[in-house]
């Protein structure tokens, strides 16, 4: 199916998880934050909240430093 996250298209499985898509994009979960449809989703909620076609997230990599 097809979402667009950060502005980008992308072709995803159906059925994809919010934890699932980031872990296939190689981000650290600890390290970002995720809105989906313009709502912030819990972390709690990223391995049970299913993506749907034409979902648009952004997602959002923390940066430490000193």
């Amino acid at each position: 199916m097809r979402i667009v996250v950060n502005g980008e298209p992308r072709e995803v499985a159906d059925g994809i998880t919010v934890l699932q898509l980031l872990e296939s994009l190689g981000l650290d979960p600890s390290r970002v934050a995720v809105e989906l449809n313009t709502q912030i989703v819990k972390k709690p909620e990223w391995p049970h909240r299913t993506l749907e076609s034409g979902a648009r997230l952004e997602i959002v990599h923390f940066v430490g430093g000193g």
